[in-house]
C-alpha cells in the first residue's frame, strides 16, 4: 500500500491524500487550496492521477478545504461514491454550488478586467454551478460508528470529531497479505467544551496516523477570556465608538458558534439589544441543516435553543438574501454586526464590507478563525496598514480584533490530550494540515510529552505502510 500526500503539507488548505494498493486506488478528501495567485495556480495544476482511475473518496468533512475540488474531480472523470456523513452531504449541497457561484462571478470580473485592458484570453473558473451540482448525485451517506466497506478489502469507520457540523475522524482498515493495516486520519479536530458541536472522539489505535497542526504550536484563550473580549469589542465599537463591527466568518461552522454566542451573551445581559445581520446566500440554509440534525449538537446548545424558541425578548437576526439588501447594508454607517463569508476575506461579500468600513476607525474587524498565508484576512491579522480590494487601495483605520479563543480547532494542549487516549505508539505519525512551524511544534511537543516518533511529510511525497 502507497500514501501520496497531495496538500494540506506545510500548509493548511488542500486537504488530500492518495491510498493505492493493488487493487484500489482512493481519495481522503479532495480540498481546495486557499490563499492567493499560488493557491489559484496550485488549483488549476492538472491532477497527480488520472481521476477515471480513482474507485471512491472518503470525505472528513464539508469544508471547502477539504471538499472543494470534488466537482473538478467529477469533471475530469471521476465517477465513483463519495463517502461523507449524512450532515455533510446536508451541507455539500448548499457550500458546493456556493463555491461554484462564488467562482463563477469572480472569473467574470477577472474577465472583465482583462477586457478593459485588451487581453483576448478568457479564464474559465475551476468549476461551473452545473459540475457541482453533478457532483452531488455521486454523494453517498454514512452514519457515525458503523463499519462501511467501499471495497471488498477496505472497511472504515466515521467518527466524531468535534470540528464543525459532520466532521469525522476516519479509521481504515485495508487488508493486506500479512492482515490488516489501520490508518487514522484526524480530519479537523475540534475544540472541547466548543459550542453546537460535541467533543472529538477518542481514538485507541492506529498503526499509521495524520494528525492535524493548524494550532500545533499554541494554546487558545480560556472561553471565559475570550467571551470578555468579545464583549469588549462589540460594545466599544457600537455603544461607544457608534461604529459598525464586522465579522469575517465560514457560513458553515463558525457562524453559527457566533449566533449562538452573541444570543447567549445577551441572554446573560452582557450584550444589549443588537441587530445581526447574516449576509451570506447560504448561511440561512446552513443554519436550517444545522437545527435538522438537532441530535448531534451538544447540552448546552440544546439547552440555548429551548430559551430561544420561548423568549420573546432577544438579538434581532436578519438574514441577508439577495445583492440588493447586501448592497444596502454598505449604507448603514452605525450600529449593527455584519457576519459574512468568506472567512479568510478572499471571496464572497465579506469583501464588499471591508471595503466600506476598513477605512473607518469608529469601526472593528473581529478576526475569530485561522487566516491562511496570502489571505486578505491573514494580512489584516499580520497589521497591514493597507490592502486591496477589488483592485482599489484601502486604508485600514478599523480596530482589527484576533479572537483566537472562538476556533474551532484544537489547539496543542487538546491535540497531545486527544493523542494520549491511543494506548500505543502508532506505527507512524504524520503531522499535516499545518503551517511548517505549526506543524514543527507539534511535532516536538509529542517527541517531548509523550516521547513518540513524529514527522512532517513532504509535500507529494509517497511512503510504503
Amino acid at each position: 500500500m502507497q500514501l501520496t500526500f497531495l496538500g494540506a503539507v506545510g500548509e493548511v488548505t488542500g486537504s488530500s491524500y492518495l491510498i493505492e494498493t493493488g487493487t484500489i486506488r482512493f481519495l481522503v478528501d479532495c480540498g481546495m487550496f486557499q490563499g492567493g495567485r499560488e493557491a489559484d495556480r496550485k488549483n488549476r495544476t492538472a491532477f497527480r492521477f488520472d481521476p477515471k482511475t480513482i474507485d471512491f473518496v472518503l470525505l472528513t468533512h464539508a469544508h471547502i478545504d477539504h471538499s472543494g475540488l470534488l466537482p473538478r474531480l467529477s469533471a475530469w472523470g471521476f465517477r465513483g461514491p463519495v463517502y461523507c456523513t449524512a450532515a455533510t452531504a446536508d451541507l455539500l449541497q448548499v457550500m458546493l454550488k456556493d463555491s461554484a457561484h462564488i467562482q463563477e462571478k469572480e472569473i467574470e470580473w477577472r474577465n472583465k478586467s482583462r477586457h478593459r485592458s485588451r487581453s483576448t484570453q478568457e479564464l474559465a473558473p475551476l468549476y461551473t454551478v452545473t459540475q457541482a451540482e453533478a457532483l452531488l448525485k455521486q454523494l453517498n451517506r454514512v452514519d457515525y460508528d458503523t463499519d462501511i466497506s467501499p471495497h471488498p478489502s477496505i472497511h472504515c469507520c466515521f467518527r466524531d470529531a468535534g470540528h464543525i457540523l459532520g466532521s469525522s475522524i476516519i479509521e481504515l482498515w485495508v487488508k493486506q497479505h500479512s492482515g490488516h493495516k489501520k490508518i487514522v486520519f484526524s480530519g479537523d479536530l475540534g475544540q472541547p467544551g466548543h459550542p453546537i458541536v460535541r467533543d472529538p472522539t477518542p481514538i485507541e489505535q492506529a498503526d499509521i496516523l495524520l494528525i492535524e497542526s493548524t494550532y500545533g504550536n499554541r494554546l487558545h484563550r480560556n472561553m471565559s477570556d475570550t467571551t470578555d473580549e468579545l464583549v469588549y469589542a462589540i460594545n466599544d465599537t457600537l455603544v461607544h465608538k457608534g461604529g459598525n463591527v464586522i465579522i469575517p466568518a465560514f457560513t458553515v461552522g463558525r457562524t453559527q458558534d457566533l449566533l449562538f454566542l452573541l444570543t447567549d451573551l445577551y441572554r446573560q445581559g452582557k450584550l444589549g439589544d443588537m441587530d445581526i445581520y447574516v449576509d451570506s446566500p447560504m448561511a440561512r440554509a446552513a443554519t436550517e441543516i444545522t437545527l435538522k440534525h438537532i441530535a448531534l449538537l451538544d447540552q448546552e446548545t440544546s439547552e440555548a435553543l429551548q430559551w430561544i424558541n420561548q423568549s420573546v425578548q432577544k438579538p434581532r437576526i436578519h438574514f441577508v438574501q439577495d445583492i440588493e439588501e447586501s448592497m444596502q447594508l454598505n449604507q448603514m454607517k452605525h450600529g449593527i454586526i455584519i457576519i459574512s463569508a468568506s472567512g479568510m476575506c478572499d471571496a464572497g461579500r465579506i469583501k464588499h464590507h471591508l471595503k466600506y468600513n476598513l477605512d473607518r476607525p469608529e469601526c472593528s474587524i473581529l478576526i475569530t478563525g485561522f487566516q491562511a498565508a496570502r489571505t486578505l484576512g491573514r494580512r489584516l491579522v499580520d497589521g497591514a496598514r493597507q490592502v486591496k480590494i477589488y483592485g482599489q487601495d484601502v486604508r485600514v483605520r478599523a480596530t482589527i480584533y484576533t479572537i483566537g479563543g472562538l476556533s474551532a480547532h484544537a489547539d496543542q494542549a487538546d491535540l497531545i490530550h486527544w493523542l494520549s487516549h491511543f494506548r500505543t505508539m502508532p506505527e507512524k505519525i504524520f503531522v499535516v494540515h499545518g503551517e511548517p512551524g505549526n506543524a514543527s511544534a507539534l511535532v516536538t511537543a509529542i517527541e517531548q510529552k509523550l516521547h513518540w516518533n513524529a514527522c512532517v511529510p513532504e509535500q507529494l511525497s509517497t511512503i510504503s505502510c
